[in-house]
């Protein structure tokens, strides 16, 4: 059974948390840039059916959580995540990031390996935009936000159905679940422009290729092919390198997948997941 719970991290902020409980190894499921941890929903149940304990957590200035005008960098939200384990209680468990969650996630494991059996990127953990824009404000420009601000939700909600007709429900309302229905019926991003900018900010700055060699727990690399060829190609490039490099790693390819494999196909990433621990992946 889902429930609710609030951890306080340190300078005061609130972040929300759905928790599932469990007999089984936790798993703590991070969202990407701008979105939810109802995003997870469909992998959180499977989990959770499988006898795991599983928490989704909304990051600072998204979702639920508190919207403060500080900590979007790597440390403060690596720090966020290291108190919400200490708050679950939990010994240990793996900790699931989807694409800046992915970075976010790795970055936790550099930080401190102790607390983790491992990480699971979902299409991320190896982005380094610095990589594909010369300049940050050339991934500035290609890389802001559609302004979304005051469309109908109705209208958007719509959009949303349209653009992933083959995701099943639980994605669809974790989609939704990224913006907030104002009183006149229109939708608005939890995550404000510019803290999504600052984010963003840090994530081109991030370059976690230069210390895959430190990585000590297993890493789990779970990604998309998108369907377009020079892109998958560069990604499966930058994957065959991080395998390569980080002592205990290995790959997952969804294809054809949207960035989001998460919330397309549920079943199927909580699968990969839950046989990770299985199989003993994770020690």
């Amino acid at each position: 059974m889902r429930t609710q719970q609030r951890v306080t991290v340190p300078g005061g902020v609130s972040l929300v948390l759905d928790v599932w409980e469990g007999g089984g190894s936790g798993f703590l499921l991070v969202h990407g840039l701008a979105s939810n941890a109802r995003m997870w929903d469909g992998v959180a149940g499977r989990l959770a059916e499988a006898g795991h304990a599983v928490a989704a957590v909304d990051l600072r200035g998204h979702g639920r959580s508190d919207k403060v005008d500080w900590g979007y960098d790597f440390a403060t939200v690596c720090a966020d995540l290291g108190e919400v384990i200490g708050e679950l209680g939990w010994e240990r468990p793996v900790v699931v990031g989807q694409s800046w969650g992915g970075n976010v996630v790795l970055e936790l494991a550099l930080r401190s390996p102790d607390i983790l059996a491992g990480v699971a990127c979902v299409d991320g953990g190896t982005i380094e935009l610095a990589g594909r824009f010369a300049t940050w404000e050339d991934c500035a420009a290609a890389l802001a936000p559609p302004v979304l601000v005051g469309t109908a939700a109705g209208r958007f909600e719509g959009a949303i159905r349209a653009a992933h007709p083959d995701w099943p429900e639980s994605g669809i309302q974790g989609a939704l679940a990224n913006f907030e229905v104002r009183p006149d019926g229109t939708v608005a991003p939890w995550l404000s422009l510019e803290h999504h900018m600052t984010i963003l900010r840090a994530l081109y700055e991030h370059r976690p290729s230069t210390r895959y060699a430190e990585l000590a727990v297993p890493v789990l690399l779970v990604a998309a092919d998108t369907g377009d060829p020079a892109w998958t190609a560069e990604k499966k490039s930058s994957v065959e390198a991080a395998v390569e490099a980080i002592p205990v790693a290995k790959a997952v390819w969804f294809s054809p997948a949207d960035h989001d494999i998460h919330a397309q196909f549920p079943d199927e990433v909580a699968a990969v997941l839950h046989r990770a621990v299985s199989e003993g992946f994770f020690g």
